[in-house]
């Protein structure tokens, strides 16, 4: 009864059982349910950097989402390298977890090695869905989104062209959202007839080294009119640079980024960008790595639960 067996327990007998419990406080030994079941009341959770505002957001929401099925949530950082990435999936798989939610960094060839070598490992991969890695995948409409918020710069301010903070010098994998949001921004220029090579930037995701390519981009000749960037953390790098060398937001420069962290709101100026819902993102990847029924092979697409994104209007677009 205590173990939620298959056993059934008559009504008296369980209001016994109960009183015996609370009288003597006894606690179930979990680790010895553990050995029993081959499974814990835990979800191993494997994240890039979770001192990135957008990663702490997404662990808090996947943390909530756990504790309201009755689970608890650890958290490793692969620090964007592969090798803890793959420690971190085999440590985790090793404790027996009742599933890991992966936001992956990268390409995971390794990491998809491990989940082959342990059967009845239940992997659902977050935010990115690397080519190596087939499991199902909860992700947002990053193409989408990016097109919806450069179109709005073009077609609601007139700007001439915007510019794009992609990702840092190495390419980043397909999958990737990055990449995605890119692609969004090509989209949305190719519809203007806008070039884009030209207006591409290869900038660090973080705001201090986004921070240090705006000083240089902004006080060159090269400064654009509206300038996209692909998460909030590189605009709020850019939206200092731009206060130091003297700019104004958006009277000299338009600024917008993507993910909607809670700081965009309380940036100077505001930052208008792009939300998707993480806790629906959360409560989705809890849900599908915790219930068997909803793990059921199908097509590609059919393994992708893709969320749709939303255009969050602030004031460093001109808006307001």
């Amino acid at each position: 009864m205590i173990n939620n067996g298959p056993r059934p327990v008559a009504p008296a007998t369980r209001e016994k059982v109960l009183a015996a419990i609370e009288q003597l406080g006894y606690r179930p030994n979990s680790v010895a349910q553990a050995m029993a079941s081959r499974r814990t009341n835990l979800i191993g959770m494997v994240v890039p950097d979770a001192r990135q505002p957008f990663f702490a957001e997404m662990a808090h929401a996947v943390e909530r989402a756990a504790s309201e099925r009755g689970k608890l949530v650890l958290i490793g950082n692969s620090d964007y390298v592969d090798d803890r990435e793959v420690h971190y999936v085999r440590a985790f798989l090793g404790m027996r977890v009742s599933g890991l939610i992966l936001v992956s960094q990268g390409p995971s060839q390794r990491a998809a090695e491990e989940f082959a070598a342990m059967e009845g490992a239940k992997v659902v991969l977050l935010h990115r869905r690397p080519e190596a890695i087939d499991d199902v995948a909860v992700v947002t409409d990053d193409i989408g989104g990016s097109e919806l918020i450069v179109r709005h710069l073009l077609e609601v301010h007139g700007h001439p062209y915007v510019a794009c903070f992609g990702g840092p010098v190495e390419s980043p994998a397909p999958g990737d959202p990055v990449i995605d949001h890119v692609a969004g921004w090509e989209l949305a220029m190719a519809a203007h007839g806008l070039p884009t090579e030209p207006h591409l930037v290869d900038a660090p995701f973080h705001r201090y080294g986004a921070y240090q390519v705006a000083l240089e981009l902004l006080g060159s000749d090269r400064r654009p009119p509206a300038l996209f960037c692909s998460t909030d953390d590189q605009a709020i790098g850019v939206l200092r640079a731009a206060r130091e060398l003297g700019l104004r937001v958006p009277e000299d420069l338009a600024v917008v980024g993507f993910d909607d962290i809670p700081e965009a709101a309380f940036a100077s100026p505001p930052l208008t960008t792009v939300a998707s819902d993480r806790d629906a993102m959360a409560r989705a990847a809890v849900d599908l790595v915790l219930d068997d029924s909803l793990m059921v092979p199908g097509s590609d697409t059919e393994r992708v639960r893709k969320f749709p994104s939303r255009l969050v209007v602030r004031r460093s677009c001109g808006c307001g």
